[in-house]
């Protein structure tokens, strides 16, 4: 059995500006304004990566008033990190296996 990896959750997570809204958000949950502050993005910039976060899993929303709260969704992560994890134990496993030319 192959262990794969969530190819398309490692290209959403590989965007330095899109990692370090993950990483705001795993301390608390933010506004879009508090984003802007804290990353120095635009505000249209920021939407778009809040989008493709929220699109792939890793973030959700809630409405505040006139402003949206965005969370991190820490089972995504763990699932990322479980799949990493499995693709350590297969390596371990088949550290001697070598396959011969």
């Amino acid at each position: 059995m192959l262990t794969s990896v969530d190819t398309e959750l490692l290209k959403v997570l590989a965007d330095p500006l899109r990692l370090q809204i993950v990483t705001l958000l795993a301390h608390e949950t933010l506004c879009t304004t508090h984003l802007v502050e804290e990353t120095g993005a635009r505000q249209t910039n920021l939407s778009n990566h809040l989008r493709v976060l929220r699109e792939a899993g890793v973030v959700e929303t809630e409405p505040c008033g006139r402003f949206t709260y965005y969370r991190l969704k820490p089972d995504v992560l763990d699932a990322l990190a479980g799949q990493f994890a499995a693709l350590a134990d297969t390596a371990r496993t088949h550290a001697d296996s070598k396959r011969s030319c």
